[in-house]
């Protein structure tokens, strides 16, 4: 199994398409949004107190603003260069934000520059093989570092790669592969590779009928 599809580029680039007329406007940047519910689950809190964060998969960049809004010198990575091309037309000017056209791995192998945490909200971890980005992502968080990550929550009983159409089932074919896993997996894997302080949980929806939230937090040691 690839650590990411070789389509996955090209299916990002359609996220969030502007339906309406005329220019897309910027959504707004008020809230630090890890679930798939309005006003449900933390805010910036579940990162501490970081000076420094790397968002993996920043799509249209609100969360990275936001944080960057806070203070806090933020680098927003996406895979897709329309995704950080209508980020910058939107985004570009704010004070301490960065954003960067890159592979979550190649950056994480190419950089050398170290973080104080490491966030993903539904973006490259779900999308990349854990086995490879973990250990990346570990060797580029300061000490005392905080990882960070949610996602849909796994379903029960089918852990691991799960090929689907990104664009479904009908038109071009568009390939993806997400990697979901339930919360002791987690846990187990980020133990192996030095991660301590490890909260790994599924978050209920506000209606416990439907899908709830993965949220994975560790820290590197002090």
């Amino acid at each position: 199994m690839p650590r990411e599809s070789a389509n996955l580029p090209e299916y990002w680039d359609g996220y969030k398409p502007h339906r309406g007329e005329g220019e897309q406007s910027a959504p707004e940047a008020d809230v630090f949004a890890w679930t798939q519910y309005d006003g449900h689950g933390p805010g910036t809190e579940f990162l501490g107190s970081p000076r420094t964060a790397l968002e993996l998969g920043s799509a249209e960049g609100k969360e990275a603003v936001h944080l960057a809004r806070t203070g806090v010198l933020v680098t927003a990575l996406d895979f897709s260069a329309a995704q950080i091309a209508r980020a910058r037309h939107w985004w570009d000017g704010t004070p301490g934000l960065t954003f960067v056209h890159a592979e979550a791995c190649d950056h994480l192998t190419r950089t050398d520059t170290t973080y104080d945490t490491v966030f993903s909200i539904w973006g490259a971890i779900w999308f990349t093989d854990p086995a490879e980005l973990i250990p990346l992502i570990a060797k580029r968080l300061n000490p005392g570092g905080t990882l960070a990550f949610s996602q849909a929550e796994p379903i029960d009983g089918y852990d691991g790669p799960q090929p689907m159409y990104g664009n479904g089932l009908a038109g071009r074919k568009l390939p993806l592969v997400r990697w979901s896993y339930a919360p002791y997996w987690w846990t187990d894997l980020l133990k192996r590779h030095g991660f301590t302080d490890i909260d790994a949980q599924v978050l209920p929806a506000p209606d416990p009928a439907n899908v709830g939230t993965l949220m994975v937090r560790a820290r590197t040691p002090a």
